[in-house]
């Protein structure tokens, strides 16, 4: 079968077993502040384990795009070493929501491996949890029992708490798990070795393809274990693992899920992979990380210098470092495997082929901005070496600083030194690395503590889009403690407090009742669940309070938000309907857009999405607001989805005239109420995406206000009722002349300064010295310096300018002086930079000083006198 046949008899398999088939969700996360991906199947499933959310169906079937490259799930560094690990996987995965349990899902297992995809049932293997006396957890016996109607006792094996019990984290729902093994290798090799002994023991052709977890327990912040109300199944199977299974392999990368991709690296690169151990690692790694890549960047993850974005950065420099060090490959390729990838993916997961163009671009600027920092860190450690000759050791903070600084690689900095015949100190650099993930780790530190429930019916009421004030009750709260002190999350059975999300800030405001006033500090959304942030926490928690939001704050907000969704509009209609949102930030001082487009905007094209926003605005286009539309049929009347974003069964639609878009955000009743609608600014954000931040409401009249009052300001200081712009254009062009004049005056007296300095050389030994000082300006004082090494021998001259009451040494050696060995200027120019109080450098011909003490220059010119 094809991967993609197996891929689709998985999800018939289940759909056959009523189970409902559910998309892959984004594998970038927003609403998640303990994950930046997803980095496992159940991932988008957490609020239903958690209790936070009702699942509308309690069984599921899905494939979901995985990535594991932060954190405690970090496979990057064993990718392309071997034949099994990736960064992006797919995780096939069905899920039982306190419906089934063990005994549906091992036969389902078995039934499917077995019967659907004829794996030889001679060749798996199964564990259970063999209990954990700490814990006081006893060993799975129904698990083993119902195994054992499926397969022989000799064949279930019995697995520690590392292998066989699975947790979501340090906290939250975990129980014991069953994994299913295989065994792939030869006949010859199965009768000189058992394979139950080589069952987690990471043989490349006894793997675990199958796990099946039983969520029966709730890991809490002491680490102490309660039973879960209802019990879960999660059960995830790595698609990749599978179709090697299937399709006869002993390699991930030899099946038709990266083959296609692999040839064509063979075509650009011209090696055939598989004669080479180096390369052939080397071409692994960009096969798989090009996957994690373009899927991260189609679900709104684009690379950058933070958080998720830096991570994706990562993977791509890795990938481009490994073509140009093992493949010999200077120009950018790794874009070109795009539409390989699309062929293969784009039918099952749209969002590769719909996003194919702007995939492509970002990763070709990526790559060729890339490309041209290899280079530059090749001159930077070729001038390092050349500097330090005597240097048998390049110290490890060097090395680190061209890897964390420039994003040079480590490994070619090593190549290169060991062709040089030197070495690297290797301590020194793994010691900066520690620093640096030690930092990382003490800015990221943060500690939950458990809920504290105070009343049982836990669900949360938004009524924020009608009210900003209502009487709430505290259902549950927690202590947090981050690196910026401590804080409580509070719960409310109903809150008028919108959170943060799809670019919109969290509200803030407060809660009051007779004995005191809270203040909220934000609003966030984690888990489903909408968290007040609060410094203290109230003394008297159980009893009611009134919530109000920030009403003015709330008002700027919805102004901005509003904004986009003209914005948006506008753009497209200018621009083309290829404009797409690709990130936003609204708050209550501006609003920034990011949207698809290749090209910087041309003034009349911000002039006119302006004009077009604004006529909106006075159009006074009232809301259109549907809380409750099916997603298929929200789709059909036309509203905007955004990539990467995880849409319910059900969708919010916003309407303003022709603009429609599923939003979850706060919104005016009427465009009129935007007031005004102002562009500030037009930039790049990164490859093919542009960036608009823009101004609306009572910040944009004041903006407009200022711009008038310093508008009647020119006029006056112009002593002009006329337009001013005439009398400006008069002054720059006078300007411009006397620049002219000035330039040709500062000329003219630089030849007779010239010939003055020439009269004033004196001999000092064998030496031609001068020492001076001058009202010239610097640069005018570095010419004739340059002018005179080339026309006199041994020459030594010192030169002290004054600019801004500011002091300058500049010191000049002639060539044949420098090769002699008895002068160096940088070194000179340190030692009388201390008459000035400054400091300096440069080379060993010219070099220059600064620094605050003007009266210093005639004792610095004095004690060079003495040095000569």
């Amino acid at each position: 079968m094809t991967s993609k046949q197996i891929r689709q008899k998985f999800l018939e398999f289940f759909q056959s077993k009523q189970h409902t088939i559910v998309p892959s969700a984004p594998i970038v996360l927003k609403d998640d502040p303990t994950l930046m991906f997803s980095n496992s199947g159940m991932t988008q499933f957490k609020n239903f384990f958690l209790g936070y959310k009702d699942p509308e169906n309690k069984r599921v079937a899905d494939t979901q795009k995985c990535l594991r490259v932060s954190g405690k799930h970090n496979d990057l560094d064993d990718v392309g070493k071997d034949t099994y690990h990736h960064t992006m996987f797919e995780m096939l995965g069905n899920w039982s929501f306190g419906d089934y349990f063990k005994k549906e899902a091992i036969a389902w297992a078995w039934e499917l491996l077995t019967e659907v995809y004829k794996i030889p049932k001679e060749y798996l293997y199964v564990t259970i949890f063999e209990g954990d006396d700490k814990e006081g957890l006893i060993r799975d016996s129904e698990a083993f029992n119902y195994w054992k109607e499926h397969i022989s006792e000799d064949r279930i094996l019995l697995g520690n708490k590392k292998d066989n019990f699975w947790e979501m984290g340090d906290t939250g729902p975990c129980g014991p798990s069953s994994e299913i093994h295989v065994d792939i290798r030869s006949k010859e090799e199965k009768e000189k070795i058992d394979g139950k002994t080589l069952v987690n023991k990471d043989h490349p052709q006894v793997i675990e393809i199958w796990n099946l977890v039983f969520m029966e327990f709730l890991r809490k912040a002491d680490g102490s274990l309660d039973k879960l109300p209802k019990q879960n199944v999660d059960t995830g199977m790595g698609f990749e693992r599978l179709c090697m299974v299937l399709q006869g392999k002993t390699s991930n990368y030899d099946t038709d899920v990266f083959t296609p991709l692999i040839q064509k690296i063979e075509s650009i690169s011209g090696y055939i992979y598989g004669n080479n151990a180096e390369k052939d690692i080397a071409i692994r790694v960009i096969v798989d990380h090009i996957r994690a890549i373009a899927f991260s960047i189609a679900d709104g993850q684009l690379p950058s210098n933070s958080g998720a974005g830096y991570v994706i950065r990562r993977i791509l420099r890795r990938a481009i470092g490994y073509a140009f060090r093992f493949l010999e490959v200077k120009d950018p390729i790794l874009y070109t495997l795009i539409p390989v990838l699309k062929e293969q993916m784009g039918e099952f997961f749209p969002e590769i082929e719909k996003q194919e163009h702007l995939i492509k671009e970002v990763i070709k600027e990526e790559e060729t901005n890339f490309l041209k920092t290899i280079d530059q860190g090749l001159v930077r450690l070729s001038n390092f070496m050349k500097s330090h000759k005597d240097l048998k050791i390049i110290p490890g903070d060097v090395i680190f600083e061209l890897y964390d600084t420039y994003g040079f690689p480590s490994d070619l900095s090593r190549i290169i030194a060991e062709e040089k015949g030197l070495t690297v100190d290797e301590q020194g650099f793994i010691s900066e690395m520690k620093k640096q993930k030690q930092r990382s780790k003490s800015a990221s530190t943060f500690k939950n503590y458990d809920w504290v429930v105070l009343e049982e019916d836990q669900q949360e009421e938004f009524v924020g889009y009608d009210f900003i004030k209502t009487q709430i009750k505290i259902t549950q709260y927690r202590k947090v403690e981050n690196k910026e002190g401590e804080f409580y999350q509070l719960v409310f059975q109903v809150t008028p407090f919108y959170a943060e999300s799809g670019g919109q800030v969290g509200d803030t405001g407060f809660i009051e009742n007779i004995n005191e006033k809270i203040e909220i500090l934000n609003t966030k959304k984690e888990n489903n669940l909408i968290v007040h942030i609060v410094k203290e926490l109230p003394k008297y928690p159980e009893f009611p309070f009134q919530a109000i939001v920030n009403s003015k704050r709330r008002q700027q907000i919805t102004q901005n938000h509003s904004a986009t969704h003209l914005l948006h509009e506008a753009l497209r209609e200018v621009l083309g309907n290829h404009v797409e949102q690709k990130g936003s930030y609204v708050g209550p001082d501006y609003l920034r857009f990011d949207f698809s487009h290749f090209n910087k905007m041309t003034k009349e094209e911000i002039a006119l999405v302006e004009k077009k926003v604004n006529i909106k605005i006075y159009e006074r286009l009232p809301l259109e607001e549907n809380r409750s539309v099916p997603f298929k049929q929200a789709i059909e009347m036309g509203a905007m989805a955004l990539f990467g974003e995880k849409y319910g069964d059900v969708v919010r639609v916003i309407k303003f005239g022709d603009s429609i878009e599923l939003c979850g955000g706060t919104h005016v009743s009427n465009t009129q109420d935007i007031l005004i609608f102002k562009i500030m600014n037009e930039t790049s954000s990164s490859a093919g995406i542009r960036r608009i931040e823009a101004i609306t409401g009572e910040t944009g009249l004041n903006f407009l206000q200022d711009q008038f009052n310093e508008f009647e300001e020119l006029k006056s200081i112009l002593k002009t009722n006329e337009n001013p712009i005439k009398a400006v254009e008069k002054l720059y062009s006078e300007n411009e002349q006397l620049k002219k004049q000035l330039e040709q005056y500062i000329k003219e007296k630089a030849v007779q300064e010239k010939a003055l300095w020439k009269n004033a050389i004196q001999k000092i030994g064998d030496i031609n010295y001068l020492g001076l000082i001058t009202n010239l300006n610097n640069s005018s004082v570095k010419d004739i310096i340059f002018q005179l090494k080339a026309e006199i021998k041994n020459l030594f001259i010192i030169v002290g300018t004054k600019t801004n009451n500011k002091p300058t040494i500049s010191v000049g050696i002639s060539d044949d002086l420098v090769k002699s060995g008895k002068c160096h200027a940088g070194t000179i120019v340190k030692d009388l930079a201390q008459e000035i109080k400054g400091g300096g450098g440069g080379q060993p011909s010219f070099a220059t000083a600064g620094g605050s003490d003007i009266g210093g220059l005639e004792r610095a010119i004095q004690k060079s006198k003495n040095f000569l």
